[in-house]
């Protein structure tokens, strides 16, 4: 007891402890002790043994332990978790099994003694065992599938040889043990023994792995767990099976010996690669029975064609019945059937045949687009399929087009039509060969049978009928020479009686004639022209002319036609050349070119032959003419001829020796571009132009403003010195103010200004800076003594051009003799320049121009001549108001 006490207390502090950590309380029991001997030595994850906890604690559901060196199982067995050395003779360790839902727990104290090498003593009641040593390692077995027993049947009997030294104890484990199927299998635990419960279906389960154990009384396992796998030997139980109960296959029935029609398959559960799996096929029976035309491989179950009489319209189709049968097909071996059902498909195998050889229709001539004929026809293949519908053919007999077969898509009949009117006068009856075939192609062997395509002929009879007068052929030819005489007879169209074929008793009628240029006789048909005809007047399609004319017979049938007048044509038009106006600029251009048409045919026309008429010496000592190619020639100028308008006669002769003479007027002018004398031949061609009226006009306009200032002044001298500022504005605007200039007026006699070959004159022009922008001047005028127009293109003036320091304004003053005799000269003297050569001399202001000021002025140039190069801009000269109008016509006059 006293030994009991404090192992008592150990045990309840660390099961007190487990259960606070658990959050449980527990109540612990002590199982009985469980002793393992042991090596001295044991390596990590060997076995030590194994603990019954069932018989602990059924129903435990938690296994703990109290030595991290170890580790349990939940079968109960024990491994080491580390290598263990037993320094001790004994090692312990306890076990605690918990039922975590009842809150009960139980502890099982584990004692490991170490393993004596001397036998341990035997008990006087224990039965002494005598075995040969046996080695403890898989032995094969197996067992019969479906074993009739008795049961339970024994397997084998497994030993240990651990059982020399211990008495050993056996058990297994594994499907067919202690997993389905449960207790199939069990083992004496003395003996070793292992007996069979009950019979076993292999294709269930072929084979199971079970596994032995070996331990002692105190639940020591020396040896490892022993992997028992136990066969289950195969039996022909199982039928073989065909995949599927009924085959349906289709197979054309052109198809040559050989041909695979299908394959069929089946499947034996039993053990394969053995005889009970090992299959055969045949075939039972055909339906019908005769002839035999399939085979089927034994071994794949191919199903192929050895026969040639499959013939479709004979019987299309075949039922056969499969055997297959295992056992390599011995008689006793399992055997399973399946049907075959084999459609055959249409070929073309038969060609369509007529049921007559020959027919015959009658139709009325000149009936059109009316079915005469149907021809049936026989054809075995398929109905409704390519192989049966008919395409038939007119072979022969429809040569001019007046027939046309089609087939009737229902009845499979050959329709025969008359699309084209037939004669009876040309023709009292047609024969059409008719031929007949398929819409599919024949198949290869019917077409080695088939060596022609079956045929038919059709006599067709034509049916008289009174007809009217037959214009014929519809369109036919006349020649008539152009400009021929008024009255001209020609023969002209002629129409017939196809019963008699004859034009008599019939009467014609012109139904169109363009131009009017013939008649038509009522009774012959001839023409007679009403006319000259003019071939380039008409301009006929190709030449010809088309006439409608209408033939009648004494019924009133009537027909028409086309008579068609091939107009000969006649030199009757010379060439002409196609210029008239030609301007020369001299010297860039040393020569123009001048061409010819002609409206007559080709024959009557070029090569044409250029000269020059009967011109004057002059002309034909400047102007030469060469020939270029058979219609244009060159006319050349020589160097010294003058700038002038010439006229100058050319003859023209076409290749049979018709001739025109035009005369050509040549503008030999100075320019670059012809443009440019056309604007000087329209501007120059009055006495006095635009441009010199425009300059009479700004001249009165600028004299008036001078007259005005200077009257404006004297007014203004009597008041005070100088300008008054409003009548600046109203009348001159100073631009002595010009930004970035200064405001400064030079004295008369003070300062000099620079022109532009930078020569200093006694002459004062503006103060600040000025430019000519965009064809915009500001014109402004001082004393300084005599200016000329050259003078006063100073390109640029600053304050330190003039000298002299401010003056007053009366110094600038000026009296109206002085103004006059300043600015008549130059007045004259701009006219006289204008009027000179306008073309060539650039217009500029004679006073002096600004340079740039910014953005320019919406208002135009003063000058006279500033703008001429801007012909398009001078239109509303042309429209001037009446007092302006009036002054222009007197300028003109004067």
């Amino acid at each position: 007891m006293d030994a009991a006490g404090p192992r008592s207390s150990l045990r309840g502090a660390l099961c007190s402890l487990l259960l606070t950590l658990m959050l449980f309380s527990f109540a612990c029991k002590a199982c009985k002790k469980v002793i393992f001997n042991i090596p001295s030595k044991l390596e990590a994850d060997k076995m030590v043994g194994r603990v019954n906890l069932k018989e602990c604690l059924r129903s435990a559901d938690l296994i703990q332990l109290s030595d991290p060196d170890f580790r349990v199982l939940d079968d109960g067995s024990v491994y080491t978790a580390n290598t263990i050395v037993l320094s001790d003779e004994k090692r312990s360790f306890t076990l605690w099994l918990s039922d975590t839902k009842k809150q009960t727990r139980k502890e099982i104290t584990v004692l490991l003694e170490h393993q004596k090498k001397v036998l341990r003593k035997r008990h006087t009641k224990e039965t002494v065992l005598r075995r040969s040593k046996r080695r403890w390692a898989p032995i094969p077995c197996s067992m019969q599938e479906n074993s009739l027993g008795p049961f339970p049947l024994f397997l084998q009997q497994v030993q240990s040889d651990a059982a020399q030294n211990y008495t050993v104890f056996y058990s297994i484990s594994g499907r067919g043990v202690d997993q389905e199927p449960l207790n199939l299998f069990f083992i004496e635990k003395d003996t070793g023994n292992l007996f069979c419960t009950r019979p076993v279906d292999r294709e269930e389960y072929d084979i199971f792995d079970l596994i032995a154990y070996a331990s002692t009384a105190d639940g020591y396992s020396a040896d490892l767990p022993l992997p028992l796998p136990i066969r289950v030997e195969d039996e022909n139980d199982n039928h073989p099976l065909f995949t599927e109960q009924i085959y349906n296959f289709e197979v054309p029935e052109s198809s040559k010996l050989g041909t695979t029609v299908g394959v069929v398959c089946a499947t034996d559960r039993d053990e394969p690669d053995t005889m009970h799996t090992r299959l055969k096929y045949s075939i039972l029976e055909q339906t019908p029975r005769s002839p035999g035309i399939f085979s089927v491989h034994p071994k794949t179950g191919v199903i192929t064609i050895v026969s040639n009489y499959l013939d479709r319209e004979v019987v299309d189709k075949y039922k056969l019945i499969m055997k297959v049968q295992d056992m390599d097909g011995q008689f006793f071996g399992l055997m399973s059937t399946s049907t075959c059902l084999i459609t055959v498909k249409d070929s073309n195998d038969n060609a369509p045949a007529f049921k007559e050889n020959t027919y015959e229709v009658s139709v009325e001539e000149n009936a059109f687009n009316v079915e005469i004929l149907r021809i049936p026809i026989e054809d075995k293949d398929l109905i409704n399929t390519a192989n049966w519908r008919a395409n038939f053919t007119i072979l022969k007999g429809n040569e001019n087009g007046h027939f046309k077969i089609s087939t009737d898509k229902k009845t499979n009949e050959g329709v025969l039509c008359v699309v084209k009117p037939l004669n009876y006068e040309e023709n009292h009856q047609v024969i059409l060969e008719i031929g007949v075939g398929n819409e599919a192609p024949f198949s290869r062997d019917s077409a080695l049978r088939t060596t022609t395509m079956n045929r038919a002929l059709v006599t067709v009879h034509v049916r008289d009928q009174d007809e009217g007068p037959e214009c014929n052929p519809a369109a036919q030819y006349v020649r008539i020479k152009e400009n021929s005489v008024v009255g001209s007879n020609i023969n002209g169209y002629k129409a017939y009686d196809p019963e008699t074929k004859s034009s008599n008793g019939l009467r014609y009628k012109k139904l169109h004639d363009p131009e009017g240029w013939i008649t038509i006789d009522e009774i012959s048909g001839s023409i007679k022209t009403s006319k000259i005809l003019d071939r380039e007047a008409a301009i006929p399609r190709n030449n010809l002319y088309n006439i409608t004319v209408l033939a009648t017979d004494k019924d009133g049938r009537s027909c028409t036609g086309t008579l068609v007048v091939n107009v000969e044509d006649v030199n009757d038009n010379a060439p002409k050349i196609l210029q008239d106006y030609l301007v020369v600029c001299k010297p860039k251009m040393g020569y123009t070119d001048i061409s010819a048409v002609d409206p007559d045919e080709p024959i009557h026309g070029a090569p044409f032959y250029f000269s020059l008429a009967n011109t004057s010496p002059e002309i034909n000592k400047i102007w030469t003419l060469s020939k270029i190619n058979d219609t244009a020639a060159r006319l050349t100028y020589r160097k010294n001829a003058d700038f002038q308008e010439y006229n100058i006669p050319i003859t023209v002769k076409d290749r049979a020796g018709q001739s025109a003479t035009k005369t050509l007027r040549v503008n030999l002018c100075d320019c670059t571009h012809p443009s440019q004398c056309v604007v000087t031949k329209r501007s120059a061609g009055a006495s006095l132009g635009k441009w010199a009226i425009l300059a009479i006009l700004l001249g009165i306009a600028l004299l008036f403003s001078v007259l005005l200032t200077l009257v404006c002044g004297v007014v203004g001298a009597k008041k005070k010195k100088g300008f008054p500022e409003d009548l600046a504005q109203q009348n001159l605007i100073i631009s002595n103010t010009e930004a970035p200039g200064d405001d400064k007026v030079c004295s008369g006699n003070g300062f000099m200004t620079q022109t532009v070959n930078n020569s200093s004159q006694g002459l004062c022009g503006t103060m600040g800076s000025g430019v000519k922008n965009g064809g915009q001047e500001i014109i402004e005028m001082v004393k300084g003594g005599h200016q000329t127009l050259e003078s006063c293109r100073g390109h640029h003036h600053t304050l330190d051009s003039c000298r002299g320091g401010h003056v007053e304004m009366d110094n600038s003053r000026y009296t109206y003799s002085e103004w006059h005799n300043f600015t008549q000269p130059r007045l004259h003297e701009k006219l006289h320049l204008c009027n000179q050569n306008e073309d060539h001399i650039p217009s500029q202001d004679y006073i002096l121009t600004y340079n740039y000021e910014g953005r320019g002025s919406p208002a135009g140039s003063v000058g006279c001549c500033s703008e001429k190069q801007e012909e398009d801009g001078l239109d509303f000269l042309n429209n001037l108001e009446a007092k302006f109008t009036s002054l222009a016509e007197t300028c003109t006059k004067g």
